[in-house]
């Protein structure tokens, strides 16, 4: 019997898939655990597999976006007539929303990038060019970002297809990177011109336009929900951080990880938030939540945005533990390759733009969260102590809180926790 695929949930937040490319096309064999293609979601690229077993007898969007629970493929057995079960899914949906264009059973000829047959087969490439392989766009995408020539490259996908997997293992297996190949890439998936392509409207103005990616479509549906539904206000304090500078010193000089100032500030909220639980609560609508665990956010800048992995239950871990764990869930983001459950489940959410010189900000809260914190950079300057004019080294922090879950005092009272930790960070141990 004919089953119609439809594109899942695969975060949290996802609210469609952006088709990358096929893996599979019409009239090939499938498997369960066969990759059919390649989906973007708001937060990674991710690859799509087949829980039947059958022939790909359809294929609903060739490239583009897909909203959730939308008909993308059907699979049955050979020459089966999947019309009526096509017929009834797009029904059950109101119709086909999605833009479908059918392929029948019998598909258009492979371009010159195919495979030849067994019985001629064809004389043996005599250019560096990779466009008789077969191979994923992703996967094309990646090599020539890379500078790797698919001809190096084995493929584990059907028929030798090369898919991403075969890149990165490829990348993981070469200490230095060999620099690209002289010949042309594949015209299908030429690379973006190094110089944008500007256009020019009536008055002569130039300008670019850009596709927006699902990530900064959930992004920006996202934080306008929040900043828009939640009252958000906010609290800055500045903290003196001579002792928490003195600290990081002694404790790098034994720590098996180096220790940064921003692991220390997870670990110090942390501590706070286990004093101030109402901090540490999520808006429901009827209710609210206080969490009894301390899943910490750390926004973490990519290319098209931000992501947010989460170190779950950052109280009951070491600063090193902490470093080792915010490390490989930052560089995992950076690559889009964190899986849903990282970036879930969060209750506090620090954002730190120190690194970046900029001495204080208000960040948008990232729900289900309460509260997030915005650190600024440490600054040298003048500051009173006992009575005395003295070289500080000074950091901002503030607190920005839904006022549906968090009052004033409440923030305050967190915050002024927060500072006294960091002013004597012996306090982390107590």
């Amino acid at each position: 019997m004919a089953e119609v695929i439809r594109m899942p949930r695969m975060s949290d937040t996802m609210e469609e898939g952006n088709i990358v490319g096929w893996v599979k096309k019409v009239g090939d064999a499938v498997e369960p655990g066969d990759l059919l293609a390649e989906v973007e979601t708001d937060k990674a690229t991710m690859e799509l597999e087949s829980y039947h077993e059958g022939v790909l007898l359809y294929i609903g969007v060739a490239e583009g976006p897909v909203p959730v629970n939308g008909i993308l493929a059907v699979i049955g057995e050979a020459g089966e007539d999947y019309k009526a079960a096509l017929a009834a899914a797009e029904a059950e949906e109101g119709g086909n929303a999605n833009g479908e264009v059918e392929q029948e059973a019998v598909a258009e000829p492979e371009p010159a990038m195919a495979e030849a047959s067994p019985a001629a087969p064809a004389a043996p490439a005599t250019t560096n060019t990779d466009t008789r392989l077969k191979a994923s766009p992703l996967a094309r995408r990646i090599a020539s970002e890379a500078g790797v020539d698919l001809q190096q490259v084995s493929g584990s996908g059907d028929n030798g297809r090369i898919i991403k997997r075969d890149i990165e293992s490829f990348l993981q297996n070469q200490p230095a990177t060999s620099p690209a190949p002289a010949a042309a890439p594949a015209q299908e998936e030429a690379p973006s011109p190094a110089v944008p392509a500007f256009s020019f409207n009536a008055n002569g103005d130039n300008f670019e336009d850009i596709r927006v990616s699902q990530m900064r479509k959930t992004i920006a549906r996202r934080l306008g929900e929040s900043k828009f539904t939640a009252p958000h206000f906010y609290l800055t304090v500045e903290i003196n951080m001579a002792k928490t500078m003195a600290a990081r010193k002694q404790i790098n000089e034994i720590a098996p990880v180096r220790i940064s100032f921003n692991d220390i500030i997870v670990k110090a909220s942390a501590a706070a938030l286990r004093q101030h639980p109402a901090v540490n609560s999520s808006w429901l609508g009827d209710t609210i939540r206080r969490n009894g665990d301390i899943n910490i956010g750390v926004a973490v800048a990519v290319e098209d945005g931000l992501l947010v992995p989460v170190i779950r239950h950052a109280d009951m871990k070491s600063l090193s533990q902490i470093k080792v764990e915010i490390k490989d869930l930052a560089g995992k983001a950076k690559e889009r390759k964190l899986q849903p459950q990282e970036m879930q489940g969060n209750t506090f959410t620090i954002s730190n733009l120190g690194m970046f010189d900029i001495e204080e900000f208000t960040a948008i809260i990232n729900p289900p969260d309460a509260c997030i914190l915005a650190v600024g950079s440490i600054v040298e300057k003048p500051i009173v102590v006992d009575g005395e004019i003295v070289v500080g080294n000074m950091m901002k922090v503030t607190l920005s809180c839904d006022h549906r879950v968090v009052d004033g005092a409440t923030g305050a009272q967190f915050l002024q926790t927060l500072k006294g930790i960091l002013e004597d960070p012996i306090r982390i141990l107590v």
